[in-house]
């Protein structure tokens, strides 16, 4: 049983040792902008689990909220992987060296994996669906409405977003610009078409047609 170490907008963050050490962590590895936001996608997700009648877990969902941008931090520039996929190892990472079970640090994993990825996660287990929910929600608008007035000014007055739009933006310019062929296939492609002169963006087509393959 979890008690409330944080309550806005009638969500109760978890109170649990894993919760409080996956806070400490990301504030101190990432930046401000990354905290609010991770924590802010969090109350949207339950928010949302709420208003669509689901039940979750709300400790794999605040560590999947807390976890989903940590790749987009300078240590993972040279990777060579997706930031999602690094941001999932690292909660894997985190959650195995706690003891958590298997199917919960699955859970997280595919949450955090696939939050770029619309149309697929909505339809997979609550927490899966309602991190996207979160990230959709803080970073896009989508569903802006399904909150009350109320709850998201109580949100934002815990989780001030200052300039968002712009500073995100910037977040994700300087997580994946020195590693853009990531990118292909994804949303992010965007991100570095509008802000890095001279990307090319993958083409599937062109990607088919120039295959080995002689037809």
């Amino acid at each position: 049983m979890t008690t409330a170490l944080t309550a806005v907008a009638g969500v109760n963050v978890p109170d649990t040792k894993l919760a409080r050490e996956a806070t400490e962590l990301v504030r101190d590895t990432t930046s401000e902008l990354i905290y609010h936001h991770s924590r802010r996608v969090y109350f949207w997700g339950s928010l949302q689990g709420r208003n669509r009648d689901l039940s979750f877990d709300p400790e794999l969902l605040y560590i999947g909220a807390m976890f989903h941008d940590l790749g987009l931090s300078e240590r993972f520039h040279g990777s060579g992987r997706r930031f999602e996929v690094d941001s999932a190892d690292e909660a894997r990472r985190f959650l195995t060296a706690h003891g958590a079970p298997e199917d919960g640090v699955r859970r997280v994993w595919t949450a955090i994996a696939l939050h770029t990825t619309p149309g697929i996660p909505e339809f997979m287990e609550p927490e899966v669906a309602l991190v996207t929910a979160g990230v959709e929600y803080d970073v896009l608008g989508i569903g802006y409405g399904d909150v009350g007035d109320a709850d998201r000014e109580a949100v934002v007055a815990l989780h001030p977003r200052p300039d968002f739009k712009t500073r995100i933006l910037q977040a994700f310019t300087e997580g994946i610009r020195s590693k853009p062929e990531t990118t292909f296939g994804n949303v992010k492609a965007d991100v570095l078409a509008h802000y890095v002169p001279g990307f090319e963006r993958g083409d599937f087509v062109r990607t088919i047609q120039d295959s080995p393959w002689s037809e």
